[in-house]
């Protein structure tokens, strides 16, 4: 073949080939988005959705839903894409239709939702979600594609019985995504920033640790280094060793999951002297910790004094975080700080209890005719007496967390 002929029909063919390859194109971005409009806790704990959902799906666009308040936990999140926030005040009917018109957008693959409300149950119905999962407690679970069986101890059962224990909070949640990853307990976390951290830092002052150290330094390392036991198995302040601090978190939502400031001013007065101690809750809780450090003669408010990762950040440096069963609580697991939970009505068998091994429970000793008196909780104790709460006896075991009268977490 003359050469001339060869050229033109090799640069004919060099033309037509890139026509006759297959297009190739990226697969599609799998969409999650996870419903939790909840308590502030139930937000904390909803975060361990968002761990085990990257992990399993680590190039997936995850979003999520809360209501006004819990945004502030999900600021500058590493997972996720987009947080949608349901502003109640915009009024609650017309901030609902708003936000699904902005989900149905999205198209999203799979729509998780973690709650059994009605509100969430449309929100999650009408998303235009290839899948919707959720609870077969919710009243709309019919019209979604994956129901989920979910499962809580009725507390008319468990009434005046000895603690048991029961299934926890992390596996229900886990049971709406199990089939889209595996069958291990996913756990909560928190993403405090160097904002958060400084912020501490700066209200420890110079005898307190640095945002570095907050950051890095191991605290049941100090915890052991702070302390020294003696033979009779009480705790000793070793002047020698690093200063550290305690949070107390003495308010809650409901009345009856909430112990009596009198105890709190009992626990605080056996605390090891040594150590600050810090009253941490919202705004609204300022009055009930002046009160509390008024009449204990002793502790630092800074009660809506920091955001709620900054908040976060503390108690993950603190020796101790004594809690209710509340919020404070899910925020110690998810930074897996130390926690010392009182419960009062209710019971850690309803799968809400410390999530570590440095996590433990503490409650009235045996059984009581009325406990628990509901899953949450009331404006006051239904029979007058709030004996849950006031027969709480104050031994060591309230304050040293290895000593007995104390329950590991579950």
């Amino acid at each position: 073949m003359p050469p001339a002929r060869c050229a033109r029909q090799h640069t004919a063919l060099c033309k037509r080939q890139p026509a006759s390859l297959p297009s190739v194109t990226a697969p599609a971005l799998k969409q999650f988005l996870i419903i939790q409009t909840a308590f502030l806790g139930d937000a904390v704990l909803a975060t361990a959705l968002l761990e085990k959902l990257h992990a399993f799906h680590s190039n997936a666009a995850i979003d999520l839903v809360v209501r006004k308040g819990n945004d502030g936990l999900f600021k500058d999140h590493p997972f996720l894409r987009k947080l949608y926030v349901w502003d109640k005040r915009e009024g609650k009917i017309r901030a609902l239709l708003r936000l699904i018109g902005e989900i149905r957008k999205r198209r999203y693959d799979h729509v998780i939702n973690a709650q059994r409300f009605f509100s969430t149950g449309l929100m999650t119905a009408f998303s235009g979600g290839k899948e919707t999962i959720g609870y077969d407690k919710n009243p709309l679970s019919f019209l979604f594609s994956r129901k989920v069986k979910h499962e809580i101890p009725d507390w008319r059962v468990l009434r005046g019985k000895a603690a048991g224990t029961g299934v926890h909070e992390m596996d229900r949640l886990n049971a709406l995504i199990e089939h889209l990853t595996d069958g291990k307990r996913p756990l909560p976390r928190l993403y405090p920033s160097e904002a958060d951290r400084a912020q501490v830092a700066g209200l420890l002052g110079p005898q307190g640790p640095g945002a570095e150290t907050l950051r890095e330094q191991s605290w049941a390392k100090i915890l052991r280094e702070q302390y020294t036991r003696t033979p009779a198995g009480s705790l000793e302040e070793d002047p020698a060793a690093p200063s550290t601090f305690i949070t107390v978190a003495p308010a809650s939502v409901w009345f009856t999951k909430q112990w009596p400031a009198e105890k709190w001013i009992e626990l605080i007065g056996l605390l090891p002297t040594g150590q600050r101690v810090f009253l941490i809750g919202a705004p609204g809780d300022v009055p009930l910790c002046e009160r509390i450090a008024r009449d204990a003669g002793r502790g630092e408010v800074i009660a809506g004094k920091l955001s709620l990762l900054g908040t976060a950040a503390l108690m993950e440096g603190a020796s101790m975080n004594y809690v209710n069963d509340s919020a404070p609580l899910h925020i110690a697991s998810a930074m897996r700080a130390p926690v010392t939970a009182i419960f009062c009505s209710t019971v850690p068998a309803f799968g809400f209890g410390p999530l570590h091994a440095n996590g433990h429970v503490v409650e009235r000793a045996g059984s009581l005719y009325c406990r628990p008196c509901g899953l949450h909780g009331y404006k006051a104790c239904p029979e007058g007496h709030f004996k849950c709460a006031w027969e709480i006896t104050l031994n060591g075991s309230a304050v040293d967390p290895t000593a007995t009268g104390h329950r590991p977490s579950a």
